[in-house]
């Protein structure tokens, strides 16, 4: 009979190479981005103005009818849906890129806006959301005596 050192780090460093095994199988290290594992969701622009956040969104194929833009608190929420074209019939795809299916973004915006004064503007693809700012977030000069 042979005596061994026992070392108590190498249980753990079992267990972390299992957690390590576990991680390495799951969709959080499937190679990719999100439009490629099938997610997708509009690609946003934020702009500051003297009087105004602007918030830009690209929505390409979608209706404004299908888009709907909500404030709760300081959280701006886009919602919307992409809908698939109708399959044709006798036709293979040779290569298939765009996404489809319902989206949400949601953006914190800073604190003091007016949200009863929104405004959203949908053109060639492309919504603006124009946020006023409250009068406490607009810069004022300070004349110095």
């Amino acid at each position: 009979m042979s005596i061994i050192n026992w070392d108590p780090f190498n249980e753990i460093r079992e267990i972390q190479n299992a957690v390590n095994k576990l991680f390495d199988e799951s969709l959080f290290k499937r190679k990719g981005t999100k439009r490629e594992l099938g997610f997708w969701e509009p690609v946003v622009d934020i702009v500051e103005t003297k009087d105004n956040y602007k918030v830009r969104a690209e929505m390409p194929g979608i209706p404004k009818d299908d888009i709907e833009i909500s404030v709760s608190g300081d959280v701006l929420t886009i919602k919307g849906e992409k809908k698939q074209e109708k399959e044709e019939k006798d036709s293979n795809f040779y290569k298939r890129e765009r996404v489809y299916g319902m989206f949400q973004r949601q953006l914190v915006l800073p604190q003091d806006i007016e949200a009863d004064k929104i405004k959203a503007n949908y053109k060639d693809g492309v919504l603006e959301v124009t946020i006023p700012k409250g009068e406490a977030a607009k810069p004022k000069k300070i004349k110095v005596e």
